[in-house]
């Protein structure tokens, strides 16, 4: 067959095709071209008429909304449309594709689409979820001089008693090689993630991490305290988590948290001391009615960080109520009493005001709240300098020899001075050169040096060169034992391995440099070597004035391994870089946070 005349002369190219699929893909380009020369504003009339007359249709349908509203699966078979429509668009630009493909290397090349459609792919497993910031992950290549092997041979030889003899319980006792249960938590192990990482025991994290993620559960019917295991395990999940990374630390904490929660379930939003972590209640301590004023308000950098972390805001809700209410209850020129009702949100009458303990680290986390959120919220600030104009005001006194500084109580109706202060106080030093370094007042260092000068001597002046829970101060100058600046009472004179003076220490020597702070912190740990290291770890020790058959309490705390040690080995960093005090907020059991910029 041939073309017709006034076509001969014409350039043509003929296919072999068979007639039918010659139709159909010259009917598909023919209507392609007729949708192409639609302006945007035509084919948007057009998707809002189909969509108009299928909603229509749907209405009109016979069924059980005899007045015409729509019922649930009316509005599913409207949001099918929608999809369809968004998913046809889709389509239309893949046809797009698929022709320019076919036209590559000559011939007609259609233009792509005006617009694309918004396709996310998300996980199955975050649908729901508001965006989670990435952790902080930091790195670490172990020990740098020989100070600092010292401490992680002394971790390792805790750490080694502590898995032969106690392995998944909170804490070992290393003399009788036993265990000792207080929680069911493996607080040991929890409260070691964060010092294993720091020291490079990449192993014994990784042997732990495995622990976490098969063993750890929450659901055992027992009561907890909301304080300790906040600080203790979520804190050390949490952490665990922003130094390393590993999702599994988040998730066990976000568990925990939701369990945690039901302590906030009071009149007054101030929590109550105690959970049940399987049945999900709470209630007040066993002993009475009140809680410690320390405790409610000492959770609230963890459970703030669990809600920036999982994007769920209602653990940093709960806890920034509490702060709020107390912000706005009566104090003492910034003195808190010690003791918190949880019905009526109100303190204790004429309860004990310290910074000591069930008092001491309400002060201290006012000002680590402020930087963990970009110091934004100022009255946590304002009531931390409060606290501290208080206690320079009413608390502050000085020995009658030596003139040595320590931090009084008030105690009673009358507030009558008593010259005593905790081991737990040391860790005010520290504080307020933190916050120092923060810009707040430039006098706050003068009150640090004088404190961790004090603290130092109660170590100093004791045979095994630790000090004792509590030290007594002479106040006025009289005969006897009292005339010495500093002297401690039978029952008090126990050493629990704790960290405080050694938090304050390590502050002082990364703000300052001053080795004379690695000096005393290399004093103290060889005096735990001398008197508190027996063949499967290290022991609390019965009286810090006897040096030969030092009295022993056969119980590692979980602080030991979580704090004291980690401290240390902080304090003999050479750098100062290990860990960005501009970046980073320890809390209260030494577990290392991040700051948010809000």
């Amino acid at each position: 067959m041939f073309p017709p005349k006034d076509l001969e002369k014409s350039d043509y190219i003929s296919l072999n095709i068979q007639e039918s699929a010659t139709f159909t893909r010259g009917s598909s380009r023919s209507l392609w071209r007729q949708w192409k020369q639609l302006s945007r504003f035509q084919r948007n009339i057009l998707y809002f008429l189909v969509i108009t007359i299928i909603l229509v249709v749907f209405y009109l349908l016979p069924g059980d909304n005899k007045n015409g509203v729509l019922d649930e699966s009316d509005y599913n078979n409207i949001e099918v449309v929608q999809d369809t429509l968004k998913y046809e668009k889709a389509a239309e630009d893949i046809v797009v594709d698929s022709i320019n493909q076919e036209h590559k290397g000559g011939g007609e090349v259609i233009e792509e689409p005006e617009f694309q459609p918004e396709i996310n792919q998300v996980d199955d497993d975050q649908i729901g979820e508001p965006p989670q910031p990435k952790p902080n992950t930091l790195k670490f290549n172990g020990p740098q001089n020989s100070r600092q092997k010292a401490i992680v041979a002394a971790f390792k030889h805790s750490w080694n008693g502590y898995k032969e003899y106690a392995w998944g319980y909170d804490n070992i006792k290393p003399i009788s090689r036993k265990y000792y249960e207080w929680f069911g938590l493996g607080l040991t192990i929890v409260d070691s993630l964060g010092t294993m990482y720091i020291m490079g025991l990449n192993n014994e994290f990784l042997e732990a991490k495995m622990w976490v993620e098969k063993n750890l559960v929450f659901s055992s019917n027992r009561d907890v305290n909301l304080f300790e295991v906040t600080i203790r395990v979520l804190g050390g999940l949490l952490s665990a988590y922003h130094l390393s990374g590993d999702k599994i630390f988040l998730n066990k904490a976000t568990e925990l948290g939701d369990r945690l929660m039901p302590a906030f379930s009071t009149s007054s939003g101030v929590p109550y001391s105690d959970v049940n972590l399987g049945t999900k209640t709470a209630h007040g301590p066993k002993w009475g009615p009140d809680s410690s004023t320390s405790e409610v308000t000492s959770i609230q950098l963890e459970f703030r960080d669990l809600s920036r972390s999982t994007g769920d805001p209602k653990f940093e809700e709960a806890v920034a109520k509490v702060s709020e209410h107390v912000h706005q209850l009566e104090k003492y020129d910034g003195l808190v009493p010690i003791f918190i009702n949880a019905n009526t949100g109100q303190f204790r009458d004429h309860s004990t005001i310290t910074l000591g303990a069930r008092g001491d680290s309400y002060y201290e986390y006012l000002l680590k709240q402020w930087l963990q959120t970009g110091k934004t919220i100022n009255y946590l600030r304002d009531d931390y300098l409060l606290g501290i104009s208080g206690t320079q005001k009413h608390l502050v006194k000085r020995t009658a020899i030596n003139k040595y500084l320590f931090i009084a109580e008030l105690v009673g109706a009358n507030k009558e001075i008593t010259p005593k202060m905790d081991h737990l106080t040391c860790y005010l030093g520290g504080t307020l050169a933190l916050g120092v370094h923060h810009g707040l007042p430039p006098d706050h260092m003068d009150l640090a040096n004088e404190i961790v000068k004090t603290c130092y001597q109660t170590y100093a002046i004791q045979p095994t060169f630790l000090a004792p829970e509590i030290t007594y101060f002479n106040i006025q100058n009289t005969d006897g034992e009292k005339s010495m600046d500093m002297y401690v009472k039978m029952n008090d004179a126990h050493n629990l391995l704790r960290p405080e003076f050694i938090e304050s220490i390590f502050y002082m020597w990364y703000f300052t440099g001053n080795k004379t702070y690695q000096d005393w912190g290399w004093q103290i740990f060889q005096a735990f070597e001398n008197y508190t290291k027996v063949e499967k770890g290290y022991t609390s020790i019965g009286n810090v004035r006897i040096v030969y058959n030092t009295p022993q309490k056969d119980m590692t705390e979980s602080f030991w391994f979580a704090e004291t040690l980690k401290y240390l080995y902080l304090l003999f960093d050479d750098t100062r870089q290990l860990i960005d005090l501009d970046r980073w907020v320890f809390n209260s059991e030494g577990h290392p946070l991040p700051i948010y910029e809000s």
